[in-house]
């Protein structure tokens, strides 16, 4: 039986009434411009890790802050470190949002942002309300599609994108791939669209210095065994089932290596029960670590020896980032813009999605060379701490923001 986690950590639901509490101090006197970032669910994720690290390494001086979830907002709220920041939830049920309209008129109207800032097509219906309470600036991030909005020929959410476009001040997309489609898909003038990366924590995410140590719970031995791991939710656009596929497989192709070749796999989420079924069938389910979900990535990203993202779409991924950070070679699929962040045979490898046979083949080539991986994350370090530091992205983010609002100041909010 694969190693399992025996409960799942505890979340917080905000009241109902949330919305009609009093305002804070903050929001009555400070002359701060204030950016409303709204997200579909603030909770454990890639979009919404990126959207805590730039609140909390913005400088205070600039901007206040506050974040609506659409849905939920989650004990994942306690990672944002500045203490005047406000988290507001709708608990929306799934379908369009449209009967949510006056309730986010109201908020708006109430809380002024100078900045409305979504995220993903899950959030992009409120710029509408956003507009029409007057928000001068209305920012749309693409981080990345999934589920039915993979497939570029189904044109409903690009036509949704189109529907949408006359209400947003300026697009962000986080890949080449993304600014492409805005561009041509959804027909976005290109000089509304800025092309953002996301940035790391080079500081908190490190190579491990000396003996590495395995995490509380792990039963694997690091150094010894040779661990290939995994970080994220498990649901079907992350396709961690490719991953446990391609372990089964590697094994069956190389039975001597099970003797050192584990997998650990970090995450829950709704491909829990049949990654499962998946390792169990191949018989390899005690050499595989499913924990469920966990606080100390770093540390679990210290003890590995490769990272593996078998996603099926990406934006710019911040667990690549946060392994490249961390020495590790990154072995990833070639989606979004996993190619813009993996130098291939440089600082990882690149394999087609949903490929468990390629997927293990090269697995096999990096446990072969040890040496050859380790140069590989290597690199990955240098090019993390060269390319995507927190503070370039948060540049890029600021220098967006002061733009934007400068220009609309004294402008009409009217959809062009």
């Amino acid at each position: 039986m694969f190693h399992a986690a025996s409960q799942l950590p505890h979340r917080e639901r905000l009241p109902r009434d949330h919305l009609t509490a009093p305002m804070g101090s903050q929001f009555g006197s400070d002359a701060r411009p204030l950016i409303l970032h709204v997200v579909y669910r603030f909770d454990t994720g890639g979009l919404e890790n990126g959207l805590v690290n730039l609140i909390n390494h913005m400088a205070g001086a600039a901007y206040r802050h506050a974040v609506l979830s659409l849905t939920e907002v989650t004990d994942f709220r306690r990672r944002l470190q500045r203490d005047d920041v406000e988290t507001f939830a709708l608990h929306k049920p799934p379908g369009h949002g449209i009967w949510l309209y006056p309730q986010l008129f109201r908020l708006f109207r109430r809380l002024k942002p100078a900045i409305v800032h979504t995220r993903n097509m899950a959030a992009l219906e409120s710029v509408v309300p956003a507009w029409l309470a007057g928000v001068p600036v209305r920012i749309h991030g693409e981080h990345g599609r999934e589920g039915r909005d993979l497939n570029p020929a189904s044109s409903r959410y690009t036509l949704l994108r189109r529907a949408y476009r006359p209400f947003v001040s300026h697009y962000i997309a986080l890949s080449s791939e993304l600014v492409t489609y805005l561009s041509d898909g959804v027909r976005v003038q290109r000089d509304r669209i800025s092309h953002a990366y996301n940035g790391v924590d080079t500081v908190k995410f490190t190579p491990s210095q000396g003996r590495r140590v395995a995490v509380l719970g792990c039963p694997f031995v690091p150094g010894q065994q040779w661990l290939v791991g995994t970080v994220g939710r498990l649901q079907p656009v992350k396709d961690q089932l490719t991953l446990a596929r391609a372990f089964v497989r590697v094994l069956a192709l190389q039975p001597e290596l099970r003797s050192r070749l584990r997998l650990v796999m970090v995450g829950d989420g709704p491909l829990l029960g049949e990654v499962a079924g998946v390792l169990q069938a191949g018989s390899v389910a005690d050499l595989a670590w499913l924990p469920g979900e966990r606080t100390d990535i770093p540390d679990v990203l210290r003890m590995l020896d490769c990272f593996v993202l078998p996603s099926q779409s990406e934006g710019i991924s911040n667990v690549i980032l946060e392994a490249m950070a961390s020495a590790l070679p990154v072995l990833a699929t070639d989606v979004g813009g996993n190619a813009e962040l993996v130098a291939a045979g440089r600082t990882g490898v690149i394999v087609p999605p949903q490929d468990p046979e390629a997927m293990a083949r090269a697995l096999a080539d990096l446990v072969a060379d040890p040496g050859w991986a380790r140069s590989l994350g290597r690199a990955g370090r240098a090019a993390a701490e060269a390319r995507f530091s927190l503070p370039a992205m948060v540049a890029t983010y600021q220098g967006l923001y002061d733009r934007l609002l400068a220009n609309r100041r004294a402008a009409p909010a009217v959809p062009t």
